[in-house]
């Protein structure tokens, strides 16, 4: 049978809203998807897949189709953000300062349709479908979890998604090449010493320091670093201080940083780190620094972009078919699998009338509409993978 034509029923679309509003009305953090995974096994397994639970830590792997043949697979993340909702929806979250504002709960949702969609045509697949469904996603951990437990040993293809506000619901967005950016948390010490707010000459002041590091490194930025080659740094947290009338002799950094050039990514601990070294010592400071990778930039396959946009176009139309001119300066764990094999990340459309807001948003409420068409894309994209790469 060709793939041609895999579309998912009006019955299978209620059932599909249903679970997804369940899923964002019971968001859960990242590590802790238990509820979610069961969820997600049960309707597996009422659906025929063979289902294999607590797979990276919180992880549900799932097959289907015959071991003689290639294998494909589809990554979904299920966790959750600590953000208060403020959409109103009569599903909205039922957990205070928890939701579903990245659009997991829909990545969910779609990762099961395209199990619904599948699973008649199990002996007909020339090879197997296996889902993947990943925790912790949004702390960067889950994609290490999910390699280390074997999640994608056997697989020679992998597919991801995810929702984007800024397209309308209707239309996806491909981009060849990297799509997202690589990604680190850095944590910078500043170390000075105490002393009475009336003398600060008589004290090494670590909040003055800390105020002239942070804006020293965006200026070495500027003037150090390739304009070419973009790199955003951003604080996101600062902590110092004992007293009103007391010199900090500690303040604590915590920021974010960015960048497309994976070589230019290797040589960035150095760099802060010497930057930060010099920038302290002009003020008598010292600073410790920790750097914690998140993620190397997702790194599109080109014969998987072809595919994907090939079938997108037949079903959706060439003009609802974006090649998207940038990459994002976000992160995004799917990257870690992409190590190991070829893959393919396309961005979904989710803006209805009246817009969506930003992911990461308490008032995030993408279109439903998108789900049905991401299920027809994916699930044909991987039966017809299959079929491509199926021996004669």
């Amino acid at each position: 049978m060709s793939a041609t034509n895999l579309v998912l029923g009006s019955d299978a679309i209620n059932k599909l809203l249903e679970i997804r509003r369940h899923l964002h009305a019971h968001p859960e953090l990242s590590g802790a998807e238990h509820h979610t995974a069961a969820l997600v096994a049960g309707e597996l397994r009422h659906l025929g897949w063979r289902v294999q639970e607590g797979v990276g830590r919180t992880g549900v792997v799932a097959e289907l189709g015959t071991s003689n043949g290639p294998a494909i697979g589809l990554r979904v993340d299920m966790d959750a953000l600590p953000i208060e909702e403020s959409t109103g929806l009569s599903f909205a979250s039922t957990s205070p300062g928890l939701m579903h504002a990245c659009g997991h709960d829909i990545h969910t949702a779609v990762g099961l349709g395209v199990a619904m969609l599948l699973a008649p045509l199990a002996e007909q697949l020339s090879g197997t479908v296996r889902l993947i469904f990943q925790p912790a996603e949004e702390t960067a951990e889950g994609a290490r979890w999910m390699l280390a437990a074997g999640a994608i040993e056997g697989l020679s293809a992998l597919l991801g998604l995810h929702v984007f506000p800024s397209i309308a619901v209707g239309s996806i967005g491909l981009r060849y090449g990297a799509l997202t950016a690589a990604a680190a948390e850095l944590e910078l010490e500043v170390l000075g010493e105490a002393g009475h707010g009336a003398r600060p000459h008589q004290a090494v002041d670590a909040i003055w320091i800390a105020a002239r590091l942070i804006s020293g490194l965006q200026e070495a930025i500027s003037r150090r670093l390739d304009a070419l080659q973009p790199v955003v740094l951003s604080f996101g947290r600062i902590e110092g201080g004992r007293a009103f009338n007391v010199i900090a002799d500690r303040v604590r950094l915590l920021g974010t940083l960015r960048c497309l050039d994976c070589q230019l990514y290797e040589q960035l601990p150095e760099w802060v780190e010497s930057t930060a070294q010099a920038i302290c010592a002009a003020y008598g400071g010292k600073v410790k620094l920790v750097w914690r990778g998140i993620a190397p930039p997702v790194q599109n396959d080109p014969q998987l972009t072809d595919l994907l946009k090939g079938i997108a176009v037949e079903q959706l139309g060439r003009e609802q078919v974006l090649e998207l001119a940038q990459p994002s300066l976000g992160a995004e764990d799917f990257a870690h699998y992409l190590n190991h094999l070829p893959g393919c990340m396309f961005r979904l459309g989710v803006a209805g009338l009246d817009g969506c807001a930003p992911l990461h948003h308490g008032g995030f409420n993408p279109d439903e509409a998108c789900m049905p068409l991401a299920v027809n894309l994916l699930a044909t994209a991987l039966m017809r993978w299959l079929e491509q790469n199926s021996k004669p």
